[in-house]
């Protein structure tokens, strides 16, 4: 078995989460440089996976200064610090597996597809649903002719009240210019999955959304700029960053990226409350997101669909297919069956989502899903249908770009239009 080796540029959450599962497929991946800004982050790498001090830098520039050192490179920085480092590594000739978006621009997405297509590399996309066994089973049914031809798809992303006041208001997704439009850092992979599920070529765009909530306009009367500074609602606020950060139950990829630290201790979170946004009152950030927002989108064929994202809610994914021929109900959440209702026997049935090779895990075994794809797909073994090409990954954020224009302009755009004026 080849085992390949690895560098790692951007050891965040996401950066994390990938290398840690490829620790454990320690005969087909090793990762043996890293490039992260954040010492304690770098050193987690660094220590987990026996990375030489000579391997291990604070920026990608010096590492990729060493030339082509692996056979893969992982980027997983933030969505603005996307492009430079994956156009030298494709330039270098890694394969690369990217964290989503590819970039937060539609000329630097089309740029990265470019260079990886004229360099002939592989570069895989974390639209990790393509790597859910719920996600795949959907695909398998609509290819197979399950319901006939699909007619319509509603699809929501729950984001998830508490989850948006961390990642999308307080966190490095709040504002717009320092990562990119919410659309398109938290819900390109539910626009990749809708065309991927569909099969068919997207043709007009609508969208609306606001960010109509966390504004300064809906504090608390009294509310202090930091939580810890003495807010008179704390007991009643659900964004309460006491309970958020430091109550029991806390949650510890939150309290995590609060500190910039792999494992922080209480003491290193209550500083982090104290002088970061993340202690802010979630209606003082300098938040300009939006927290709700629909998209309409049309497909070859009249296929419509409908996809929500929205924040105040308690969190998962949830889609209804409709066919001629029956429909699907289907939730990615804590393993609930998937449905579907036959029109000619007036039957429905429940149908179990099993995880393919025992794969669990964060985005329903998306996570680990793609890791294993990865691998089979770089040494010639992978059979399956989920891996996109590039320029399959980068069509698919020009939906979502497309749909971002139509929010803003409030108008319906031709999609072909608007990929040929890019």
């Amino acid at each position: 078995m080849k085992k390949l080796k690895v560098i790692l540029i951007g050891a965040g959450g996401r950066g994390m989460i990938y290398t840690d599962n490829m620790a454990l497929l320690p005969e087909q991946f090793e990762v043996v440089a890293v490039a992260e800004p954040v010492e304690s982050r770098r050193n987690y790498i660094r220590d987990k996976h026996n990375i030489p001090e000579d391997r291990c830098f604070d920026s990608w520039e010096p590492l990729l200064a060493l030339g082509k050192i692996a056979d893969v490179a992982v980027l997983a920085t933030m969505d603005r610090d996307h492009f430079e480092p994956a156009m030298a590594a494709i330039s270098l000739k890694y394969d690369l597996l990217m964290e989503k978006p590819i970039a937060p621009e539609p000329h630097e997405c089309k740029q990265i597809a470019e260079n990886a297509e004229k360099n002939g590399v592989k570069v895989v996309i974390c639209t990790v649903l393509r790597y859910t066994e719920i996600f795949n089973q959907l695909k398998d049914m609509i290819d197979d002719g399950k319901i006939g031809d699909v007619m319509s798809i509603n699809h929501e992303e729950c984001v998830g009240n508490e989850h948006q006041s961390h990642s999308f208001v307080r966190g490095n997704w709040g504002n717009s210019k320092r990562s990119s439009v919410m659309l398109l850092q938290k819900s390109c992979h539910d626009m990749d999955i809708l065309q991927w599920l569909i099969g068919k070529k997207c043709k007009k765009v609508q969208s609306f959304g606001a960010r109509s909530y966390f504004r300064a306009e809906k504090a608390p009367e009294g509310a202090p700029e930091y939580c810890l500074d003495g807010c008179p609602q704390k007991d009643t606020c659900p964004y309460n960053a006491e309970k958020l950060y430091l109550a029991e139950d806390a949650v510890d990829w939150f309290r995590a990226a609060a500190a910039h630290h792999p494992n922080p201790t209480d003491e290193m979170v209550i500083d982090a409350l104290h002088n970061t946004q993340y202690g802010k009152c979630v209606f003082k950030c300098d938040n300009d997101v939006v927290d709700h927002q629909t998209v309409n989108l049309l497909f070859e064929d009249d296929v419509t669909v409908t996809f929500t994202m929205n924040a105040f809610n308690n969190g998962g994914r949830f889609i209804h297919i409709m066919g001629t021929k029956g429909e699907i109900r289907a939730a990615m959440d804590d393993g609930t069956p998937i449905e579907v209702y036959y029109f000619e026997t007036k039957k429905t049935e429940t149908i179990p989502i099993i995880a393919a090779d025992g794969i669990s895990g964060g985005h329903g075994g998306g996570d680990m899903g793609i890791i294993k794809t990865f691998y089979s797909y770089l040494t010639g073994t992978y059979t399956g249908k989920s891996v996109p090409t590039i320029r399959e990954s980068c069509d698919n954020h020009l939906i979502t770009f497309a749909a971002e224009k139509a929010r803003e302009t409030g108008t319906v755009i031709d999609f072909d239009e608007y990929v040929n004026s890019l």
